[in-house]
């Protein structure tokens, strides 16, 4: 009797690697050279749409869940000649595996970027908020699941589904929300940080209700497997909690600040990361359950989980997790969604979706008594989803919960969602408007009440800034009948695409207040111990703050900052810095286009801080202070506001000033008299008049004491002005100049500057033919209606220099 058994023949598995073109073998036929063309597409597929979107200000994982779409049947993949050679159903294993390698390890990164002491601190408001941001979602997240049982999704699992269908609506995407309030200059609000507290909590709920999403939809006869696979977690979670961190510990204790993390130490925790993965899934639950509980218990302080973040996410979030949009991409199948009902189901969802997160966050905002437009604002920031959106939907669609209609149906929801984030908290809250000041009194130095507080926004890079910078605010203090001196040390960091939320989070939550606590332990972070000895003096108030931004938009931050904080003075480092040798270096360049754009928009005085290691490298005490300040005056504003720092300088003890002041030798003078005229002498006279009376009053105010020297030197031409300048440069510690000095001495150095924004003495003194030790501080003078010509050459440099002009438009 014949047989009627149909025979199916499985393709091949793939070899690794092929022999070569040139040997008739097609690459991509084989395993390695074909994941390498899969990676090299998703990377520029994703890359170039976040460029396309950058004007936008979208986060990056909009552009990589298009990307993953597009590169999937729902596009590219209409065509199965490209679907059948790039991505061929026999490559899924392989591309699956990356995958989800790449995603164990991400969520690893986001387990480390929570903080379980920052949980156990969140307010009541903000609990409250995460709460009502999960309830009601997840409560209509199961209503909308019976409309989709009884339509699309027929025959699946009801426990399961409705659990999915829940988490799915309920989620807040922690990273990516960091992302959008770092890019929109909210994390240092405090709807910023109601927002990251909520989120925190919503995502640490949102993982376990997946977990039980998970274990109800095991398949298996018996419901006794579910609830061994609940208790095997628990039992797993358990044991990570209480046993884990101490190993973490005694390996945080061996990795002391400042010095290269043990390899071997960072090798074990990622093979730490590998095993937990391989437990969770024998468990029954899934591999980046392992990964995220191990970054959740890893210990948070010291330089250990700095240093796993460095190794790790460049090549994790640049390369193999954008494979696992790709790999969700080709699972979404947009044709899928056919029929009126079909939209009808996706606008359903869409809406239930925004209802529940938006609703139930502002109504609960509202009764916490948070303000209406914040409240709106807290409501839109709640309903950001993202990866973890997409990871639950993936295992929804792997365990066979969801089908291809509503898999597709809920991708759209959660890049929709996403998407509308930042223009509607654009459209709805403008903090930088509504906390601003319109006016402050005391702008700049030169005043006429010199008992008022001096408020200085002090700048810096990193570590290398903070001894001259200290050393600096140490000779600004004044006379103890003054009102004091408050400083605002900010420290400036770039928020490029590899920042990780916890970095932006734990530093942005600081901004305006001091980041040292009674749970911070000291020696922990030198920046802290830095300001917070020197915070002990008398008369100074130190309020530490982080600006973190776009290098294009970081003067926004910093002007906005120095006119809510009602600054007199910013205090900016210059971009090079000193090498063994005496000559100056460029860190980055991107910095001078940051202090260029100050200079354009400040609110107050500025000053450019050229470092060349005043004090030493470490804080001189009020005590041991002994230095000398040279203040070269040639005239003008800018020199009188420098002239007004140094005269507060000299009230010091331990500092004596000398002040150069730079006279055009009268034969000189008579030559050129016959050039100016068309009413310009008025105006240099009345100049010269302000020159001379605040010359008048510093000497008879300031320069009394025995140490300090007012000296007068009349040159003829540029040569002996610069040997001038070099006399005095070798005998200081500090030059004190102008930026945009006034007279026909300065004419012949401006032909020498090289830096537009130090002005022509300040590019003088660094300049690689001028040798001095003597650090510089370029000052200019804040006035409401400034001359085209100051900030001229500026903006002629900018224009043709800047590469930010035209890539890194927001």
């Amino acid at each position: 009797m014949a047989s009627n058994t149909t025979v199916i023949t499985c393709p091949p598995p793939m070899a690794a690697t092929s022999n070569g073109a040139f040997q008739g073998n097609d690459p991509l036929d084989y395993a390695l050279p074909l994941a390498i063309v899969q990676i090299c597409l998703v990377v520029v597929v994703s890359r170039g749409l976040a460029f396309i979107l950058r004007p936008l200000r979208q986060p990056r994982v909009i552009a990589e869940i298009i990307g993953g779409v597009l590169l999937g049947p729902s596009a590219l993949g209409r065509s199965q000649t490209y679907l059948n050679k790039v991505f061929p159903p026999k490559s899924y294993p392989v591309l699956d595996t990356l995958a989800n390698m790449g995603l164990l390890f991400f969520m690893f990164l986001v387990g480390l970027e929570l903080d379980p002491r920052s949980l156990r601190r969140t307010g009541k408001k903000a609990f409250s908020i995460a709460i009502a941001g999960i309830s009601l979602p997840f409560a209509l997240g199961i209503g909308s699941s019976f409309a989709l049982r009884a339509t699309i999704s027929k025959g699946v699992s009801e426990a399961p589904f409705l659990v999915f269908m829940g988490v799915a609506l309920s989620i807040t995407a922690f990273p990516v929300l960091a992302r959008i309030l770092a890019e929109l200059k909210l994390l240092t609000t405090e709807v910023g940080q109601i927002a990251m507290s909520a989120a925190a909590v919503n995502d640490v709920a949102a993982w376990i209700l997946l977990a039980l999403a998970i274990a109800l939809s095991s398949h298996g006869r018996s419901p006794l497997i579910s609830l061994w696979v609940l208790l095997c977690g628990s039992a797993f979670v358990l044991l990570c909690v209480f046993i884990v961190p101490h190993i973490f510990k005694w390996m945080a204790r061996r990795c002391p600040e400042g010095e290269p993390v043990d390899e071997m130490y960072v090798c074990a925790t990622l093979t730490a990361v590998l095993a937990a993965g391989f437990v969770t899934d024998a468990i029954g639950i899934h591999a980046l359950f392992g990964g995220f509980v191990i970054g959740v218990v890893v210990p948070k302080d010291g330089p250990f989980p700095g240093a796993l973040v460095e190794r790790i996410e460049d090549l994790v979030s640049g390369l193999f997790l954008p494979l696992y949009f790709v790999s969700s991409g080709l699972k979404t199948n947009v044709a899928a969604i056919q029929g009126g009902q079909s939209w009808g189901l996706l606008v359903l969802v869409i809406c239930t979706a925004c209802f529940g997160k938006i609703v139930g966050t502002f109504t609960v905002s509202l009764l916490c008594k948070v303000p209406l437009r914040e409240a709106l604002t807290l409501g839109f920031l709640m309903n950001t989803k993202g990866l973890v959106e997409l990871i639950v939907l993936n295992i929804g669609k792997d365990k066979g919960v969801l089908n291809d209609q509503t898999f597709a149906i809920m991708v759209l929801m959660a890049l929709f969602t996403t998407f509308i984030t930042t223009p509607l908290v654009i459209a709805v809250y403008k903090p930088a408007k509504r906390t601003s000041k319109a006016d402050y009194k005391h702008r700049t130095i030169q005043r006429k009440d010199q008992n008022t507080k001096l408020r200085i926004l002090a700048c810096f890079h990193s570590t290398r800034n903070i001894p001259t910078l200290i050393n600096l605010i140490e000779a600004s203090r004044g006379t103890e009948k003054r009102k004091g001196l408050c400083v605002y040390p900010m420290h400036l960091m770039e928020l490029s695409e590899r920042s990780s939320a916890i970095l932006m989070v734990q530093r942005a939550r600081r901004n305006g207040l001091p980041f040292w606590n009674k749970g911070l332990q000291s020696g922990t972070n030198q920046i802290v111990v830095a300001f917070e000895a020197f915070r002990r003096l008398g008369n100074v108030s130190i309020r530490p703050m982080t600006a973190i931004s776009a290098m294009n938009t970081m003067h926004e931050d910093i002007c906005g900052s120095a006119e809510r904080k009602s600054a007199t003075i910013i205090i900016l480092p210059f971009h090079r810095h000193e090498r063994l040798d005496g000559q100056l270096e460029s860190a980055r360049t991107d910095f001078q286009f940051v202090n260029r754009r100050v200079l354009e928009h400040a609110p107050c005085s500025v000053g450019i801080l050229v470092d060349r290691g005043l004090g030493g490298s470490t804080h001189v005490s009020a005590s041991n202070v002994d230095s000398v300040t040279t203040v070269l005056f040639f005239g003008g504003p800018d020199d009188r506001e420098a002239l007004a720092y140094g005269a507060r300088m000299a009230e010091h003890p331990g500092i004596s000033l000398v002040v150069v002041r730079f006279l055009v030798d009268p034969k000189v003078t008579g030559k050129n008299a016959t050039l100016d005229v068309n009413g310009r002498s008025s105006d240099e006279g009345a100049r010269s008049a302000a020159d001379e009376e605040f010359l008048e009053e510093i000497k008879m105010k300031k320069l009394k004491g025995n140490s300090n020297e007012y000296e007068e030197r009349i040159v003829s031409n540029t040569a002996e002005t610069i040997e001038v300048i070099r006399e005095h440069s070798c005998r200081c510690n500090l030059i004190l100049v102008g930026r945009m000095p006034e007279g026909q001495l300065v004419e012949g150095l401006s032909r020498r500057n090289e830096c537009a924004e130090l002005g022509p003495v300040g590019g003088l003194l660094t300049s690689p033919d001028f040798s001095t030790k003597a650090s510089v501080l370029v000052v200019k003078q804040y006035h409401s209606q400034l001359a085209l010509n100051p900030l001229a050459s500026l903006k002629e440099e900018d224009e043709e220099n800047s590469p930010e002009r035209d890539s890194d438009t927001n």
